[in-house]
C-alpha cells in the first residue's frame, strides 16, 4: 500500500481491554568466548542491565519526580533529557506542564521547578512511594500531598540550597532543583522511596501493523507538541509549538518511544490564584491512543484498571504493543491528533 506524502489526518481508535506482562530486564551479551579447548579460558560475559521505567541502560535506582514548567518563558529546560518518563499534562488556561519520571540517570540540575496539581497525584501512585519535587501548591491541595503514597521534598520544606534561584531566569520560572543534592538527602537520611519498578508496558522489536509516518502533532487549548521522526538519530526530535523542543545542555529534546494517550479532562475543585479553573487528566481507566516508534504509529488501546498499577499498550485484538528501549514521553490530551503519513511503495519497509 502506498499513501500521498504530507497527507494529513485525524484519527481516532477503537477500544479493547487487556492486562499484559511488563518488564525491564537484564541480557547477557557473549563478549566473543572461545570454546574451552586446548586449555584456552573463555572470554568472561557481561550483563546488561536495563532500567525497568525506561528500558534504557542503566540501574534500577530511586523514583524522583519533577513538576517542570512548560510555558514559553520557561524554556530551555533543563534536565529533561536525563529523564526516563515525561508526562505532558493540561494545566490552567489550556497550558501544559511536564511530570518528569527521573531514576536511571540523576542530573545535578532540573528545571525550571513549578507548582503541583492534582493530576500529578494520580499519575504517580502507579510508581510506588516516590520522591515528589515541586515549588509549591494551592492550600486546598495540601492535604491531598501529605496524604498521598509519595515522599513530599517540595520546595516548601527543604533548604534553598537543594532549590535555588537562578539569577538568569525570571520568577516564577527561575527555581531549580539540585537533583543530586535531593538524591543524598534521600540516601542519607534513608527516606523511604521506591526503586523504579515494571511500569506495565514491554520493550522489544517492532512487530505488527504500524503505519509509517514522517510526523505528528498533539494539541491542547493553549499549547501543542509535534514530533518528527529522525531516522539517523532514531528518535522523535520535539518540537513545542513552532519552536525546536532544546534542552538548555544544547540536546534537541526527543524520546525513542512517544505515548498519545487519549484522556477525559474535566474541570477539578482546584484552581490558580488567578481565578483560573485546575482541570484534572483521568489516567486510570481505559482508553484509545497510539505508539509511535521506529517511525511507525501504532493505534492502541491503553488500559489502567486501578491507581497503583501500571498502564498497558495494546493493539483492538489485545495483542501487546512493545515500546523501542529509551526515554519515553506520554502526551494526555482529549483532542485528535494530526499525523503526516510517510510515502511507502509496495514492498518497500517501515522507517526505520
Amino acid at each position: 500500500m502506498s499513501f500521498n506524502r504530507k497527507w494529513r489526518v485525524a484519527v481516532a481508535t477503537a477500544a479493547a481491554m487487556i492486562l499484559l506482562t511488563a518488564c525491564g530486564s537484564s541480557s547477557v551479551i557473549d563478549q566473543g568466548a572461545d570454546e574451552n579447548t586446548d586449555g584456552i579460558t573463555p572470554t568472561p560475559q557481561s550483563t546488561i542491565v536495563y532500567n525497568s521505567i525506561s528500558g534504557r541502560e542503566g540501574v534500577d535506582g530511586p523514583v524522583i519526580a519533577v513538576k517542570i514548567d512548560d510555558t514559553r518563558k520557561a524554556h530551555p529546560q533543563i534536565g529533561l533529557e536525563k529523564a526516563d518518563v515525561v508526562y505532558i499534562e493540561q494545566v490552567e488556561g489550556g497550558l501544559t506542564r511536564l511530570l518528569s519520571i527521573f531514576s536511571s540517570d540523576i542530573p545535578e540540575s532540573v528545571g525550571p521547578v513549578r507548582s503541583a496539581r492534582i493530576s500529578d497525584m494520580e499519575l504517580l501512585a502507579q510508581y510506588g512511594h516516590v520522591a515528589f519535587a515541586y515549588s509549591g501548591a494551592q492550600s486546598k491541595l495540601r492535604p491531598v500531598i501529605r496524604a498521598a503514597n509519595l515522599e513530599d521534598l517540595g520546595a516548601e520544606h527543604e533548604s534553598a540550597r537543594i532549590y535555588p534561584r537562578d539569577p538568569n531566569r525570571y520568577s516564577p520560572v527561575n527555581m531549580i532543583l539540585k537533583a543530586q543534592l535531593l538524591l543524598e538527602k534521600i540516601t542519607s537520611e534513608n527516606l523511604p522511596v521506591a526503586t523504579s519498578k515494571s511500569m506495565g508496558w514491554i520493550f522489544g522489536d517492532a512487530q505488527g501493523d504500524g503505519r509509517p509516518i514522517l510526523s505528528a502533532q498533539v494539541f491542547w487549548p493553549a499549547n501543542s507538541y509535534s514530533m518528527q521522526w529522525s531516522r539517523g538519530e532514531n528518535r522523535w526530535l520535539l518540537f513545542h509549538g513552532d519552536s525546536a523542543d532544546v534542552a538548555a545542555g544544547g540536546t534537541h529534546l526527543g524520546p525513542t518511544t512517544f505515548l498519545i494517550q487519549q484522556v477525559s479532562i474535566t474541570p477539578s475543585i482546584y484552581g490558580d490564584k488567578f481565578g483560573g479553573n485546575t482541570p484534572f487528566s483521568q489516567s486510570v481507566g481505559t482508553g484509545t491512543g497510539f505508539v509511535l516508534r521506529d517511525g511507525l504509529a501504532f493505534a492502541a488501546i491503553w488500559n489502567r484498571p486501578t491507581q497503583e498499577g501500571g498502564t498497558t499498550w495494546t493493539r483492538s485484538d489485545g495483542t501487546p504493543i512493545t515500546f523501542a528501549r529509551g526515554q519515553v514521553w506520554v502526551a494526555l490530551t482529549s483532542t485528535a491528533a494530526i499525523f503526516t503519513i510517510a510515502e511507502m511503495a509496495p514492498g518497500d519497509e517501515p522507517t526505520k
